[in-house]
């Protein structure tokens, strides 16, 4: 009976190599962020492990500043589709620096590169056996002065839904829920869901700070939250390690 043991301890080795990551990929508004007891700034990708059981991994490899372009051509992608396997999932979210027109390194025409961009990261994932998600980009805090949220993503949220739709790929409307979260909080109260803080308010900023891209901890577990609520109302296996 010696071979017991060491049989039910390749077993449990063998489920714990299985267990399933999910890999995030996008810009700053998903992205991990630096000195995370300091600085009051984060990612919905930071965030969204609370919502998840111990039995499946988060990986966040959004990065500050990526466009689609720049994360492909800094062979950020190809890091990830090294390490995917077959039952992994990938959240695919991309757009606010797609749209910077200025930046050769990272502009891309919604609707010629970027949309391949995505299809690229949809169908290598599933080349692995791995489960793309696509993400329409998070919205900005952009009220008009009669307090309407004005859209600054143009054709990249649409680019996203159509290759979603295209490609029979589950998709999460988040430019749509965080217009409904931005509007319930009205044009001033929203701005508890980002960065706005008077110079010396806190010790990270030395200069005022009115940023409406980004997320304070409160907006991040906000849009951390929608995205677990949006995605356990899909058929995916992933629902079962959802905590909402």
């Amino acid at each position: 009976m010696k071979w017991i043991l060491p049989f039910f301890v390749l077993i449990s080795l063998n489920c714990l190599a299985q267990k399933p990551t999910i890999y995030g990929i996008g810009d700053s508004t998903m992205a991990d962020k630096i000195k995370p007891d300091e600085n009051p700034e984060r990612g919905w990708g930071q965030l969204f492990p609370m919502f998840l059981t111990e039995n499946i991994k988060f990986d966040n490899r959004a990065v500050n500043g990526r466009s689609t372009r720049s994360f492909i051509n800094e062979k950020l992608w190809d890091a990830v589709y090294k390490d995917l396997k077959k039952g992994d999932y990938v959240f695919i979210q991309f757009g606010h620096n797609d749209a910077k027109d200025k930046d050769s390194l990272r502009y891309t025409n919604p609707h010629t590169a970027y949309r391949h961009n995505l299809i690229r990261f949809v169908t290598e994932t599933r080349e692995k056996g791995a489960t793309p998600i696509l993400f329409s980009s998070v919205t900005r805090r952009n009220f008009n002065e009669k307090g309407v949220l004005i859209s600054t993503h143009g054709e990249y949220t649409l680019e996203t839904r159509l290759v979603a739709q295209e490609y029979n790929v589950p998709f999460i409307d988040m430019e749509y829920y965080s217009e409904l979260l931005e509007q319930s909080y009205g044009p001033e109260k929203s701005k508890q869901l980002h960065l706005h803080f008077k110079a010396g308010e806190i010790p990270y900023y030395k200069e005022d700070k009115a940023d409406d891209t980004h997320f304070s901890i409160k907006g991040a577990t906000e849009m951390a939250k929608i995205a677990a609520e949006e995605l356990k109302k899909t058929k995916l296996d992933l629902v079962k390690y959802l905590k909402v």
